[in-house]
């Protein structure tokens, strides 16, 4: 008996051990709940946009809820915040003129700005109705027709609408085209040269731009394939020389008198070809042909800073050359906030008719010059140097009073922080100051002299990313915080710098919206955002973590996913999904609405983590964000193993015998480094479009953020010498499951970065799963959706032991409408993005 009983004990607890052992089965249901269609019908407006009006402070948002759409102005002086419109009154009256029923909730409003005078506001509602397109010039063609669209305009005051019968809607902007200032000339590019029209010449050409009576004038004559004036990237063979005589863009600044524009030409008639095949094409496969400089390559291309005299029609090459093959950037104008609803934006340079202020920056990235271009004589003067022993940054330096003084961002001394130079480039004093990073100028108030700051880390007892609002005297005096609490936070803020919007939250919170005054005092609170029909689903929040890195002291911050249906009984496998940085890390601060490869992928069975690494984001320490130079294919993967170690002290729920990765992009090339690095820890990994070889990537990234060294002979010449580990290397470590997965036309992330990492492990002998995106460039597109049940199933299979999926992809045909009609979407869901 004491035997029957010992047995029993002992399969009693080898099913209760396998009851832990996590679920066997994936729960692909509940991953189909969240997929980013049905997440549209679930979540709303999470964060609020205003658009700030030219005469006051006064702005206007839209709040989208579980109950339609509403539309509000809000007056900051008076405190105020009302309707626009009685949506009621406004669905009826609408009805009576299109005769199309509309209702409170379902208004569809479009393109809604307000007149000059701030007293009415215009918008358009599309129709029913069939009717022929007004400038078509095909008769025949089979797009004819289209929607008719009413205009109409509402008086705030009376509360009146009024159909605006004979109102013609302003053409849209064609790409090529840049307007000058006084709206009287267009410039563009056609047959790599310059070409300028006049205002009734573009009135036809936005009619019908193979009209044969518009007066074009060329500007240059020396343009040539590669060494051109205009753009025509994108394009496959076969279309560029379809489309040779096209006007093209020419990516030019104004001054805001309209006389000058300057552009920065690039002769990369040296630079070698690189290519992509449209094996999807129409017809024949169709070769796509551009130039790409990969990194210690010599042929680098050639920038010219060329300032353009308008009324006299000349040009000047600008001389402004220090190093070899440095880059040039000229800094556009800060837009103001009450402009983003004009038909018409001038695209003007930083400065004012007589200044324009660049940068050069040497190849090695460890030298930038702060310069200034004195138009009248077309003289250049430096004016604030950075040296540094990593790559140096920078960004748009700050006016104060036209350019009689400078504010300048640097990391110097270990941290960003902001300086004041005088007009010439004189150091004055630093503003800002220490263990804590500042981001972005977001207003200066020359006659206060207050800088309007974003920054993050100062904060203590929360997370170091998450940003704030600040104000700071010039002479570094009177710091003070705007919008305290432990959220992350993004600003508005008006022109007159006396109010901004404040939209705050964390992953773990429903996102908040509240009006403040220049001092940081709320004025009002604005909206909560609705997730309650998310909330009434199964969801549950992510919770975010602090752990250390494998160093044993710097912090590191991440989030975790769990199912929704977790079970903390049960043993799971985890997941991480990583961005390597260094230009940014792969883990949210705010609520967002993009769950694919975190919340949604969880849901299969999986814990997944997102954690930064050290040397993974410029928003903390020059020398946590420059921890990787040099060491670019191995630094970041040490941090995301000590980070699950870690967790799987604190939490019984994780098991560490099945761990899996995943990225996209530097995150593909990460997931897969991680697998033969640590062939013993890392059981799975799916990589999207990784760049395996970064000595095949773009030579701007992976020089910047590795290191290139520049030589220099006793003779004085310069080359720059370049090596980098790569994935390949290592292809004999592989022990797991490995999916490679890349896009065929590719050209950011070229395919034979994944081509060759197959190539390497073919060689190896090596088992290993590849799939190659059809047509899709680096994101993947339309095949996005694809891709991640693509995913799902690979984890699911090697890490759950669920081989259960058959050939049809269910959860996806089973959202599609037997109608042959075209899908729609109120909001179009677009893949994330590194």
């Amino acid at each position: 008996m004491r035997i029957f009983y010992l047995l029993a004990a002992l399969l009693l607890t080898c099913q209760v051990g396998h009851a832990q052992s996590g679920p066997s089965k994936a729960n692909y249901q509940m991953a189909a709940r969240f997929s980013p269609k049905k997440l549209e019908k679930l979540i709303f407006t999470t964060s609020l946009d205003p658009h700030w009006l030219k005469q006051t402070d006064r702005f206007w948002y839209m709040y989208e809820s579980s109950n339609g759409k509403n539309w509000y102005i809000v007056d900051p002086a008076t405190k105020s915040k009302q309707a626009i419109f009685n949506t009621d009154q406004l669905a009826a009256a609408i009805t009576m003129v299109v005769r199309d029923p509309f209702d409170a909730q379902h208004l569809p409003l479009e393109n809604l700005k307000f007149t000059p005078d701030e007293k009415n506001v215009q918008f358009e509602v599309k129709s029913t109705i069939d009717q022929v397109k007004k400038d078509r010039i095909d008769k025949k063609a089979a797009d004819s027709l289209e929607k008719k669209t009413f205009y109409f305009q509402y008086n705030l005051a009376t509360r009146k609408l009024t159909e605006l019968k004979d109102y013609e809607k302003p053409k849209q902007k064609p790409r090529w085209a840049s307007i000058s200032p006084d709206q009287k000339f267009v410039v563009f590019a056609k047959e790599h040269n310059l070409y300028w029209m006049d205002r009734a010449n573009y009135e036809k050409a936005l009619k019908n731009e193979k009209d044969s009576t518009i007066v074009e004038t060329k500007f240059t004559t020396d343009g040539v394939e590669n060494y051109t004036y205009g753009d025509n990237s994108g394009e496959t063979n076969v279309e560029r020389e379809k489309n040779r005589k096209n006007r093209k863009p020419a990516y030019i600044m104004w001054s805001p008198d309209s006389k000058y524009f300057i552009m920065t030409r690039t002769d990369a008639r040296k630079v070698k070809d690189l290519w992509v095949l449209h094996n999807t094409a129409a017809g024949r496969p169709a070769l796509e042909t551009y130039k790409y400089h990969m990194p210690g390559e010599k042929e680098a291309p050639i920038r010219e800073l060329l300032l353009f005299n308008f009324a006299d029609k000349t040009s000047k090459k600008i001389s402004s050359t220090a190093f070899k093959d440095q880059e040039i950037s000229v800094w556009p104008a800060p837009a103001k906030q009450s402009s983003r609803d004009d038909e018409f934006r001038a695209s003007l340079w930083h400065g004012n008719n007589q200044k324009v202020y660049f940068t050069r920056t040497s190849r090695d990235l460890k030298k930038i010059d702060v310069l200034v271009l004195d138009v009248p004589s077309g003289t250049v003067k430096p004016l604030i140097e950075e040296r540094f022993n990593t790559y140096v940054e920078v960004s748009r330096v700050g006016l104060v009073n036209g350019g009689n003084e400078l504010i300048h961002w640097s990391e110097r001394d270990g941290w960003g922080h902001f300086y004041l130079y005088d007009g010439n480039g004189k150091f004055k004093n630093q503003i800002t100051s220490g263990s804590y990073h500042c981001e972005e100028i977001i207003g200066i108030d020359d006659k206060a002299r207050v800088l309007y700051f974003t920054a993050n880390g100062r904060e203590t007892k929360e997370d170091p990313y998450y940003l704030h609002l600040y104000r700071i005297n010039f002479d570094g005096s009177g710091l003070k915080l705007l919008n305290s609490g432990n959220f992350d936070h993004q600003v508005s803020m008006s022109d007159s710098r006396k109010f901004f919007v404040n939209n705050s939250s964390r992953v773990n919170t429903v996102p908040k919206t509240a009006l403040y005054n220049q001092n940081g005092k709320k004025v009002m609170d604005l909206e909560t955002a609705d997730l309650s029909r998310l909330l009434a689903t199964p969801y549950k929040f992510p919770e975010p973590f602090t752990v250390k890195a494998d160093d044993g002291i710097t912090d590191l911050y991440g989030v975790m996913y769990k199912p929704f249906d977790f079970d903390s009984t049960k043993k799971y496998p985890v997941i991480e999904y990583v961005y390597p940085g260094p230009q940014t890390e792969a883990v949210n601060k705010a609520f967002g609405r993009s769950m694919d490869r975190m919340d949604r992928l969880a849901q299969l069975g999986f814990i997944v983590v997102t954690v930064g690494n050290r040397g993974g984001h410029p928003a903390r320490s020059k020398w946590y964000h420059t921890y990787g130079y040099g060491n670019l294919r191995d630094y970041g993967l040490a941090d995301k193993k000590a980070t699950l170690e870690q967790l799987a002290d604190r939490h019984p729920f994780i098991d560490l015998s099945r761990v899996g990765i995943t990225g996209h992009s530097g995150g593909g090339f990460m997931s897969t480094a991680a697998m033969l690095v640590y062939p013993d820890f890392f059981k799975v990994a799916v990589s999207g479009a990784g760049n395996h070889e970064n000595s095949i990537y773009n030579r701007w990234w992976s020089e910047k953020h590795h290191g290139v060294k520049e030589v220099i002979s006793a003779k004085g010449d310069t080359t720059f010498q370049y090596a980098i580990e790569k994935n390949a290397d290592l292809a004999k470590n592989l022990k797991g499951n490995l999916l490679l997965v890349t896009g065929d036309v590719d050209n950011n992330v070229h395919p034979a970065n994944t081509i060759r990492m197959a190539d390497a492990l073919i060689k190896a002998n090596k088992r290993f799963d590849f799939i190659l995106m059809p047509g899709q460039r680096h994101g993947f597109g339309n095949m996005t959706e694809y891709f991640f049940w693509m995913m799902g199933d690979y984890f699911s299979k090697h890490l759950l032991g669920d081989y259960s999926q058959t050939v049809d992809l269910t959860e996806m045909n089973r959202e599609v409408e037997l109608t042959n009609k075209k899908p729609q979407s109120a909001r179009a869901a677009e893949p994330e993005a590194e």
